[in-house]
């Protein structure tokens, strides 16, 4: 009797360590999505100091999902936003236009440093205008244009909110419509342009004090094929005030630097009130299955 209860404890020990050793073992991904509407209008009526009636609304979804299993770390996020403008007499007009995706894979080297690959591919969803002409003259379009980067690097991470990665061998295309050959750096008569060069790129997000957090993204490129003294420089700054769990207002700071897209510093900044919505969640190959 005895033999045969140290054969089931010692059967049972086996089969608790093998399962914690399974749940250590599993992948697990940590999901956060943001969806967020702002909308504004204005109307006058005999206002003496003058104004023109209009209408606009934007709305803004990212999401990250970060991949965390051993050694490896995955951190994937995408960055989308459309906003329409109507002014009394003047139509529709863009105010805000962006596909973002941006992926991380990593592999654990030492302290906070692993060796890494990274894929960024950004383009717009719609067609975008210069007003300034008139007629309005057609500028860019959906895949005109779209750029995708890939490279291996070194990425150095503390955390979710503050990374870095340098990529010395980056492979970049950049594709245009037969409209708009010639164009974005992209020969006449031509859709495609290769480029290799040097990427860096870093993210910091910082809560400043309760309720205000601050965002930092910066890409740096420089190509070694193509005037490499030409860097180009992408940096955008996110404020995020919470006013209380669904109502959030927002500031952005969005610089670019590119020779081959404009010769002037591109720069927009946007301010916002509006609806938001927030949620963190975690999920393992486990409760999937069991989902199932």
């Amino acid at each position: 009797m005895k033999k045969i209860l140290l054969i089931l404890l010692l059967l049972s020990s086996t089969i608790f360590f093998s399962q914690e050793k399974k749940k250590d073992s599993i992948p697990k991904w940590k999901i956060h999505g943001r969806f967020k509407f702002l909308f504004n209008q204005a109307n006058f009526s005999n206002w003496v100091s003058g104004g023109q009636d209009n209408v606009a609304g934007s709305l803004n979804v990212n999401y990250d999902f970060n991949y965390k299993k051993g050694k490896w770390n995955w951190d994937n996020k995408l960055i989308t936003a459309y906003g329409l403008s109507h002014l009394s007499g003047k139509g529709y007009r863009k105010t805000n236009d962006r596909i973002e995706y941006n992926s991380l894979l990593g592999i654990k080297s030492e302290g906070f440093w692993f060796f890494s690959f990274f894929t960024n591919f950004k383009t717009q969803y719609s067609r975008g205008y210069d007003y300034k002409q008139t007629p309005a003259l057609p500028v860019s379009d959906i895949f005109s244009p779209a750029y995708l980067s890939i490279g291996p690097g070194i990425l150095w991470k503390k955390s979710d909110d503050f990374r870095f990665n340098i990529a010395p061998a980056t492979v970049r295309y950049t594709f245009v419509s037969d409209e708009f050959s010639g164009k974005f750096g992209v020969e006449e008569g031509r859709n495609t342009a290769f480029g290799l060069g040097f990427n860096f790129s870093g993210y910091y997000k910082f809560e400043a004090m309760d309720n205000i957090d601050i965002e930092n993204i910066l890409a740096v490129y420089s190509d070694y094929l193509d005037k490499p003294q030409n860097v180009d420089i992408e940096y955008q700054m996110n404020l995020f005030f919470k006013v209380n769990k669904f109502i959030h207002m927002n500031i952005t700071f969005h610089t670019i630097i590119d020779s081959n897209a404009s010769k002037r510093v591109q720069f927009r900044e946007e301010f916002g009130l509006g609806v938001s919505y927030s949620f963190h969640k975690k999920v393992t190959y486990q409760k999937i299955m069991l989902s199932k």
